[in-house]
């Protein structure tokens, strides 16, 4: 009965070693790399677009998801639950998939810009600051929408009875009853959009450039790939992770909220006035449900066409990236499974494996593969090496998403099973396969889809050095849209969201069948 709880504190304690190597040894990596903090103009105007951009993308997405969620909490409609379950999409959808969608949407030969052109309306422009914002909208909208739709599915419905009894204006019910909600879910849905933007690197390498468009991460890319600067993307790495730690800090005072699909589809029961306010929320649906998947149509109908005419580099990077997805979903859960663990337990060491656990959440990519590279650089070729890093960087920044879903379910069967278990003597291998496993595989299975999801989307650590040959399928998608090769590149991006769904939906099934719910 002692080998149990010794091999799972010795799991932990080398899953902890590897998080805090991955975290803390590259930024000690960095630091000691960096050549002072003597900033120059386009440093100072990188520093100052990453946090106004996130602050105006949180503001924006913010801003916009208050109506959309109360109209979508008012009303009911067909296809109602399947726009919701829509919008958890940008928790696997590739990065990279969404901007292609966007650029066939609204670029210089997209659909919208087409329709400006045939009304003689001036077009508009995706590239630059405009294009970042639009980007950032387009994946925290849903986010925050269902963050708050959530806030009002706590309303007790005795209250909402109580306002119509009172005649209750619409006015009235605003001010007593929903802003109380608001008040409390927009600090912490504002603060993980802007923690979210802050990292977010494809979106400005797609879209952004130049003096007045370049973040922190992307100036980090440019001295680093093109200039090959190792004292000044090691000195703006720094800078990266201070943005982090303080977006990490506010977030973790602020308090970010938990989205419950439990309380996303239940019937809402918000009394809603008719007229003009049913045709308002009416508008605000339909608008919020095109502008969502407008895009993702637009993959689906000029790639479809191009998929079966795609080069042979592009299924190669596909298959590398799978396996790339694969490994990283297993080896997260190796990382991640000894980890919650520990952190179910009280005591200090649980409180410790839960903040390794967490560290990585403000960690940026592109930091670990700096630090990466500059450990390595002395005694081994990093580019060779740029194809495992990728699946280990991937796998520890899925690790806070799989703590928080394997470390309730391991604490409750500890607390239920565990003193009934020591009482009968149960050996471990009866323990694995009567209590762990049938309970455990749930969690597990949506761990699995998520880290391979997340990791078949990255174009982040394999971006800085990764040779001609080493490309996965989002980098060999970046690598199409800069030649000019759109129709190719939409094809691509059909199949990486498709496998990136179908990755998701196959592990998490997985878990699913036969478990204990």
């Amino acid at each position: 009965m002692a080998r149990r709880p010794v091999a799972i504190t010795v799991a932990s304690a080398v899953s902890a070693a590897l998080v805090l190597g991955l975290t803390l040894g590259t930024i000690g990596a960095v630091a000691a790399r960096a050549d002072g903090f003597a900033f120059n103009p386009a440093d100072w105007g990188a520093l100052w677009f990453t946090v106004w951009q996130a602050l105006v993308s949180a503001l924006l997405s913010v801003g916009f998801a208050v109506p959309l969620a109360r109209a979508l909490a008012r009303r009911t409609f067909p296809g109602r639950p399947g726009l919701i379950a829509v919008m958890g999409a940008p928790f696997i959808l590739p990065v990279i998939v969404a901007v292609l969608g966007l650029l066939a949407v609204f670029g210089r030969g997209g659909w919208a810009n087409a329709a400006l052109g045939a009304m003689g309306l001036p077009q508009i422009s995706i590239y630059g600051i405009d294009g970042v914002l639009l980007a950032h909208v387009f994946f925290n909208l849903p986010l925050a929408t269902r963050l708050i739709l959530q806030g009002w599915a706590t309303v007790p419905s005795e209250h909402l009875r109580l306002s119509q009894t009172l005649n209750f204006s619409g006015y009235d019910r605003f001010r007593i009853i929903e802003f109380p909600i608001l008040r409390e879910v927009l600090p912490g849905a504002f603060t993980a959009i802007f923690v979210i933007c802050t990292t977010s690197f494809a979106v400005a390498l797609a879209l952004g450039g130049g003096p007045r468009a370049t973040t922190v991460e992307l100036a980090i890319y440019e001295a680093f790939r093109f200039d090959f600067d190792l004292g000044r993307a090691s000195m703006l790495a720094v800078v990266q992770l201070g943005i982090c730690a303080i977006a990490g800090i506010i977030a973790a005072w602020v308090g970010v909220p938990r989205v419950s699909a439990a309380t996303l589809d239940r019937k809402q029961v918000i009394p809603a006035e008719g007229g003009l306010s049913r045709v308002a929320d009416a508008a605000i649906i339909i608008c919020g449900a095109l502008f969502l998947l407008t895009p993702l149509l637009a993959i689906a109908m000029r790639g479809l066409p191009q998929v079966f005419d795609l080069p042979v580099s592009v299924w190669t990077a596909a298959f590398r990236s799978l396996i790339m997805a694969l490994g990283a979903a297993v080896l997260g859960l190796m990382i991640s499974l000894p980890l919650a663990f520990a952190a179910s337990r009280a005591g200090g060491w649980g409180r410790t494996a839960e903040t390794v656990g967490f560290l990585t959440i403000a960690a940026s990519p592109l930091v670990m593969g700096i630090g990466l590279f500059i450990l390595l650089l002395p005694h081994a070729d990093p580019v060779s090496l740029a194809l495992p890093l990728t699946v280990i960087v991937n796998a520890a920044m899925a690790l806070p998403f799989t703590m928080r879903a394997l470390t309730p379910p391991i604490a409750e069967n500890t607390a239920r099973f565990m003193p009934l278990a020591q009482s009968l003597d149960m050996p471990p291998t009866a323990r694995l396969r009567l209590i762990w496993w049938p309970r455990l595989r749930r969690p597990m299975g949506f761990s699995a889809g998520l880290a391979a999801a997340l990791s078949m989307g990255d174009l982040g650590v394999i971006a800085l050095f990764a040779a001609p040959d080493q490309a996965t399928l989002p980098l060999q998608m970046y690598r199409l849209m800069s030649a000019y090769r759109i129709e190719d590149a939409m094809g691509a991006a059909l199949v990486l969201l498709s496998i990136s769904l179908a990755l998701f939906w196959i592990l998490d099934r997985g878990g699913r069948i036969g478990a204990d719910t």
